[in-house]
């Protein structure tokens, strides 16, 4: 019997609801830590005199740790296992986003930001990979869909602390000292069937599902190099188009959330009004991801990211092109909506592309690509602001990306919709 099945029999979905409800909480302090900037840069780079370079190098800092943690969480969560990879990742994210509440200086904040955003890039796939393990095939696609709908969450309860605590921003930092509340309650989640099976073999498994398993278990096949299995060429084509994926929404995203209330400014909202769109774009993100939750199983995984990248792109075209506080806040919502749909859609179909021993790795890759792109995109919204471009022409490279991935994913994706994942 495969490990999928064997899931599928044993665990309850009581249980599986518990565990997507506890990864949704870890993904909420890693949503509430990444996207904080929007609502906090403007402020220190006000107070501290700071250029606008300076403020997106800030901004690039978080992603390029986030880089670091993407590289490493495959290694950790493939060696060591998913509960140490989890536990690890949550403490380093919440320790160094409270101590950056600390900082005094560029150089401190940067540091700071830094070493977070190492343990942003981890929790994320880290928590992914876990969930999928321990979730039935029925139910698995809605609920990678959900946790990452948690992303949303996250943002919206940040940004509501922060509008209310602005101009003092260092409260936004301190506020993740709640954090370790959360520390026991991880260190008794057990270990992923999938791995404990692979690692122990079926007295492991029987331990990490508290239950005796009569049936024999299959092993899912080895890779001895798991990094290079990626690019081998039963993997080669996911990996591209998944790698592309996860690159351009990522850019789309950093390139428009970090700058968003400059975005607003220089489209004619007051200041004020930019901090609090800011906001309810990050509202419009729930609906998103919930959407998503909904066509991933009904339109299946290829065509529900196709049309949710497409989607992206025009109304970033749209967003560029109206005028007026109502016409713009209502596109900014719309563009919200799908951009995180996407979001969702990449989390729930990575993991499904790999088998396991490849799945923690792959999700890691993946990531890679995530942060290389939010390491570039603050500063190309930057650059191009103050070189003087248009926000329509600024937003329509943006818009140009996300069509031409939604069209590559619907041209090359592979569906993996109710396919047992090894």
């Amino acid at each position: 019997m495969r490990i999928d099945e064997i899931v599928e029999k044993y665990v309850d979905r009581k249980t599986q609801r518990r565990f997507l409800i506890l990864t949704s909480i870890a993904w909420m302090f890693d949503a509430a830590g990444v996207m904080l900037l929007s609502f906090v840069l403007p402020y220190v780079i006000k107070e501290w005199n700071l250029t606008s370079t300076q403020g997106a190098t800030i901004a690039s800092a978080t992603f390029l740790g986030m880089l670091f943690g993407a590289l490493s969480v495959g290694f950790v969560a493939d060696l060591l296992g998913r509960k140490v990879s989890n536990l690890f990742f949550f403490i380093v994210t919440i320790t160094f986003t409270f101590l950056s509440g600390f900082s005094s200086s560029f150089e401190t904040l940067l540091v700071l930001r830094g070493l977070s955003g190492f343990g942003y890039g981890g929790l994320m796939p880290s928590f992914n990979a876990y969930l999928a393990e321990f979730t039935s095939i029925r139910l698995r696609g809605r609920y990678l869909v959900l946790l990452e709908s948690s992303w949303a969450v996250g943002s919206i309860l940040i940004g509501l602390f922060a509008v209310n605590v602005l101009p003092n921003w260092r409260w936004v930092f301190w506020i993740f000292s709640i954090g370790y509340l959360f520390v026991p309650v991880f260190l008794r989640m057990p270990e992923t069937p999938k791995y404990a099976f692979l690692k122990g073999g079926k007295e492991a498994l029987e331990r990490s599902l508290g239950k005796r398993v009569e049936e024999e278990v299959e092993l899912p096949k080895k890779e001895k190099v798991p990094i290079l299995a990626l690019l081998k060429r039963e993997h080669l084509k996911d990996t591209v188009v998944i790698w592309i994926a996860w690159f351009v929404v990522s850019f789309v995203y950093y390139a428009l959330f970090t700058w968003a209330p400059r975005i607003f400014s220089s489209l004619g909202v007051s200041v004020v009004k930019s901090s609090w769109f800011t906001f309810y774009m990050m509202v419009a993100q729930l609906p998103g991801y919930l959407s998503a939750a909904y066509f991933i199983e009904k339109w299946g995984r290829k065509a529900s990211l196709g049309v949710y990248f497409i989607g992206t792109g025009l109304v970033a075209l749209l967003w560029a092109n109206v005028r007026g506080d109502a016409s713009l806040l209502a596109a900014a919502l719309v563009l919200s909506f799908f951009c995180l749909g996407v979001w969702g859609l990449v989390y729930a179909y990575t993991p499904e592309l790999y088998p396991t021993p490849l799945r923690g790795t792959g999700n890691g890759a993946a990531g890679v690509w995530a942060r290389i792109a939010g390491i570039i995109a603050p500063y190309y919204t930057g650059f191009m602001m103050e070189k003087g471009k248009s926000i329509a022409e600024t937003l329509a490279w943006i818009s140009a990306m996300a069509m031409f991935a939604g069209v590559i994913v619907l041209m090359f994706g592979r569906e993996t919709k109710g396919k047992y994942v090894d």
